[in-house]
């Protein structure tokens, strides 16, 4: 005998508004690869979380929800969700800014390839910070640290009930500032080693003015900075996991749960 599958009214306005909340999310969640996918996969991707869900969905009285109601509850979910958004996004940033202040003072930047995410052209070290940053995050964990918010917001944040104001962005600003903190310390040993490198190019010309140190210059700084950041790329994890715990206390302090 076949079965027919029903769902209620309710049930349905309680699925578009954790679908408003997660869309707002992956639009800046920087996933590797995300925003160069097709949209079919962009879309499955978060009917995926939203089902993923489904033990959190709120209860929506249906008969009491109007057209002008519920656009206002999707405006609120779609806020909760580029709230956490935007912290997970600040995570990534600052590897990517460390990569841009070394590409720069290493010579990299004049080299530019393809960046797999906005599909336009980017420093060598800016795009391999980005595919570092973002295989760490999954290999982490943190992809599950991110459903786990959202998971949290559902339970904790009613449903239309979120009022973005100077409470919930005093966490975000003091997280950004945090970001060009990690971001300079990052970047701060290898641009002082490439500066040490400068300095004894100029005293070796300075002592002997025959030498032709100008095309020296390049390889020997791209090869100390690359070298250094292999080295400090060990570090990488530690780094992403403790910046990762400022970038969740910040989504729950701005979520006021």
């Amino acid at each position: 005998m076949p079965a027919s599958l029903t769902l209620s009214v309710g049930t349905l306005y309680a699925f578009l508004l954790v679908l408003a909340r997660v869309g707002g999310a992956l639009v800046f969640v920087p996933l590797p690869g995300v925003k160069g996918a097709p949209q079919p996969a962009r879309a499955a991707l978060a009917l995926g979380f939203t089902l993923a869900l489904s033990a959190r969905w709120p209860a929506v009285d249906a008969g009491a929800v109007t057209a002008m109601r519920l656009g206002g509850w999707a405006a609120s979910e779609a806020a909760v969700g580029i709230a956490i958004g935007v912290t997970v996004a600040l995570v990534l940033e600052a590897f990517t800014l460390a990569a841009q202040v070394l590409g720069l003072q290493a010579g990299y930047a004049y080299a530019s390839t393809i960046d797999p995410n906005t599909e336009a052209d980017s420093g060598i070290l800016l795009v391999l910070a980005q595919l570092v940053a973002g295989m760490c995050f999954f290999s982490l964990g943190l992809d599950r640290e991110v459903l786990r918010l959202f998971a949290q917001s559902l339970d904790r944040v009613p449903v239309g009930a979120y009022v973005f104001g100077r409470s919930t962005a005093e966490p975000l600003i003091r997280l950004g500032a945090s970001l060009f903190a990690v971001g300079m310390r990052l970047a701060l040993p290898v641009v002082a080693l490439l500066a040490m490198v400068d300095v004894a190019l100029a005293l070796l010309g300075r002592l002997n003015q025959q030498l032709q140190l100008l095309h020296l210059a390049f390889p020997a700084k791209m090869l100390t900075a690359l070298a250094v950041w292999s080295w400090v790329a060990v570090l990488f994890p530690r780094i992403l996991l403790e910046f990762s715990g400022q970038a969740w206390a910040a989504a729950r302090r701005i979520l006021g749960t």
